[in-house]
């Protein structure tokens, strides 16, 4: 994909002009003209090659939106701060955003950031809409105010150790990075599927590969980055491993595929959106063409899943009515029961979790992602 320095630039940019201060006299962040969202995510970093795809992804469809005259008459004006992928920086960003009226905070991620934010609302009645954190905890009643569009890493672990079985290995080993979305990932992984039967042989800082494969496991689960993954994965194929290789959702499946190419032939990645490239869905078409029309490359997941998360929230604010309030919202949000959201299904209903959907993909001989 094209660099995303130049979003990066322009967000930050856009946050510096803004200056924040014109939110200070919004109710709620709205006013006659616009809803003001708040988001904090990595744009500098280790993991800003995922913030800023989601923050890309949710500004495009934004902008679309904005193009045609919003949602009843208002503009979605997105707020986007750094937060360098530290929490520390995620709960400062967020106290600032709160204190100039935010509607709502909007796509952060990171599980550490989201838990390091959730101090600055818990006990209000502002929502987090969509964050990319997937601990399992974030679906659970200790934190009402999150709504997520993904599920947990315990779906994606439960999917892998499926598709292990139908292949007929147990012997399992993990590499995991040390980064807190990677040890959310690991905790989910380890309770999840040795719970349905695998057999954990192994699990290690993701420089261990000689000691993982010293257990003789017959496959492997990779927890990291996309650049963190790769590295692990290339170490593999250079001991000879030839075993399935598995990864979660946060090694960014068509990112991990561009890292790795030819190399990463039968590596296997779950991901929580449909394919980023699978023209069949209404909102992958339109993200490719937004994605053209701005001459910002070829999409991913991370991409997709801010476009998806900001589409689905301009179809609940609209619910909510002419003159939103955050009450109004969250009724909106809670009545969404199996909607189709350009042929993506979503289901809020007596539940904080949009989606449930977790797909495998395989990478190819030619370093494409197959279903």
């Amino acid at each position: 994909m094209t660099s995303l320095k130049p979003l990066k630039n322009l967000l930050l940019l856009a946050a510096a002009l803004l200056g924040l201060g014109g939110l200070s006299h919004a109710q709620e962040g709205v006013t006659k003209t616009s809803i003001v969202l708040g988001q904090s995510v990595a744009l500098t970093g280790s993991s800003s090659q995922l913030g800023q795809s989601f923050a890309l992804g949710a500004k495009l469809y934004f902008d679309r939106l904005n193009a045609t005259g919003g949602v009843n008459g208002r503009t979605i004006d997105l707020v986007t701060l750094d937060d360098e992928g530290l929490p520390a920086n995620t709960e400062a960003n967020t106290r600032k955003l709160l204190a100039q009226g935010v509607f709502t905070l909007f796509g952060y991620y990171g599980s550490p950031q989201l838990t390091a934010a959730y101090a600055a609302v818990k006990g209000s009645d502002v929502m987090f809409f969509a964050p990319m954190a997937a601990a399992d905890e974030f679906r659970g009643m200790l934190y009402p105010n999150v709504y997520s569009i993904r599920p947990g890493y315990s779906e994606e672990a439960a999917a892998i150790t499926r598709h292990a079985e139908t292949l007929g290995v147990r012997k399992l080993a993990i590499l995991h990075s040390a980064d807190g979305e990677s040890m959310a990932a690991l905790e989910s992984a380890e309770r999840t599927m040795t719970g349905l039967g695998a057999n954990l042989l192994i699990k290690t800082p993701i420089e261990n590969v000689d000691k993982a494969l010293q257990a003789k496991p017959e496959s492997v689960l990779v927890i990291s980055d996309p650049k963190g993954a790769a590295t692990a994965i290339k170490e593999l194929r250079t001991r000879l491993f030839r075993g399935p290789v598995y990864g979660f959702s946060n090694t960014g499946e068509s990112l991990l595929a561009d890292q790795l190419g030819t190399g990463g032939a039968g590596v296997i990645v779950a991901r929580v959106v449909p394919k980023s490239d699978n023209a069949k869905f209404a909102l992958v078409r339109e993200l490719q063409a937004d994605l053209a029309a701005a001459k910002l490359g070829k999409p991913n997941v991370y991409l997709l899943e801010g476009y998806i998360a900001a589409r689905v929230y301009a179809f609940a604010l609209r619910n909510a009515g002419k003159d939103p309030t955050r009450a109004k919202l969250k009724s909106a949000m809670d009545a969404l029961n199996d909607v189709n959201i350009g042929d993506f299904r979503v289901h809020f209903a007596q539940d904080r979790v949009a989606s449930k959907l977790v797909q495998l993909g395989v990478i190819d001989s030619t370093g494409r992602v197959r279903e």
